[in-house]
């Protein structure tokens, strides 16, 4: 079945039907537990079409709407009434909701931090999540910055541990194109806390000339939760094109991963991002892609540069590479809907999310 015949047939299913505003309303997940959540991320211009709308939507609503499992979210509401009713709204809804709370850079910004870790904490929350970098080959023009930077989110997440610990609930950090596993896994083994883990992506370290298979057994140990997507890779001039694509569109061995995370942990929340976007732009055959990486504190091998080239050549993409530049508002949400519905439904009859 096409992608086009599968949002047909799911539009005219009973219990499934298209709001006004162009999302589906879905009946519970078939699979019989609570399945597949939702990112913000992956859902920018459905964020924006919901705030514009009048009255605007809420998202944890919206995601309700879909039949989804769960979501991330920006911080929680800290006065008592707001706690109150969002954990009355999660509860009734029988969600998973993961709330993204500022992490403290100095000692002074740990009081605030708290209030928020004791908000997410008194709602319910599954976690935390935290996406400390950008992207490490974008932001950086020496080896000395990328170092002084992940120094300070190592100090960042020091201080911000005691807090977790003190109210027993856990801060994901997210492989977020910024270190290597092998980085991100050795800190993790340093800090040594249960409450210090990884929210995992399934695509991001591609960026960083890593096999996705290799990235979620480096970091397996320290995983709580993730963002689940399928990649496209393709080769331009100064690297490669790498492009979030619909769920069983790319060539990660989604089966696999996910069977690796359920095992670790039946319950584990998966949250879909599927970013609809212009490919991102993996420049390796450039000095400044290189100068983060050094030979004894960030190494990168060249036999990693090699297996990800020869994956971006053996996996050409199954359809042209997303594109929304020169679209209208309106196409971006379109395609949007659509992929993240196709994504969805996906992981329900594939996955069993």
């Amino acid at each position: 079945m096409t992608r086009r015949e599968m949002l047909m047939a799911t539009a005219s299913a009973p219990g499934l039907l298209l709001s006004p505003l162009g999302a589906a309303t879905a009946v519970p997940n078939p699979n019989g537990r609570r399945g597949i959540g939702a990112t913000p991320t992956g859902y920018m211009a459905r964020m924006r079409a919901n705030r514009e709308a009048k009255p605007p939507v809420d998202w944890i609503d919206y995601c309700h709407s879909l039949g989804l499992g769960g979501a991330e979210t920006a911080a929680p509401p800290t006065d008592p009434e707001g706690i109150r009713n969002y954990r009355d709204k999660v509860e009734s809804y029988d969600m998973h909701v993961i709330f993204n709370v500022r992490l403290p850079n100095t000692e002074g910004d740990v009081p605030t931090f708290e209030i928020g870790v004791k908000s997410a904490k008194e709602i319910g929350a599954y976690g935390l999540h935290a996406a400390l970098t950008p992207r490490r080959y974008e932001q950086f023009d020496s080896f000395e910055a990328f170092k002084a930077s992940f120094e300070k989110n190592q100090r960042t997440v020091a201080l911000a541990e005691p807090v977790l610990r003190k109210y027993k609930i856990r801060l994901a950090i997210e492989n977020h194109k910024g270190w290597r596993s092998a980085e991100q896994a050795a800190w993790l083994k340093r800090l040594s806390s249960e409450y210090v883990g990884v929210h995992f992506d399934f695509g991001n370290n591609v960026s960083l000339c890593e096999d996705p298979m290799q990235t979620l057994d480096n970091l397996l140990p320290y995983v709580t939760g993730g963002h689940i997507k399928d990649m496209a890779v393709a080769p331009y001039s100064d690297g490669f094109l790498l492009s979030e694509v619909v769920l069983g569109d790319g060539f990660l061995d989604l089966k696999t991963m996910v069977r690796k995370l359920r095992e670790k942990d039946p319950n584990m929340a998966l949250d879909l991002e599927t970013i609809t976007r212009d490919p991102l732009k993996i420049p390796v055959f450039t000095d400044k892609y290189w100068v983060t990486f050094d030979d004894s504190y960030s190494p990168l091998p060249g036999r990693d540069l090699a297996r990800t080239l020869e994956l971006v050549q053996k996996n050409p993409p199954k359809k042209p590479l997303p594109k929304t530049t020169g679209l209208s508002p309106a196409e971006q949400l379109k395609n949007e809907d659509e992929n993240n519905l196709a994504s969805v439904l996906y992981a329900r009859a594939n996955l069993g999310l």
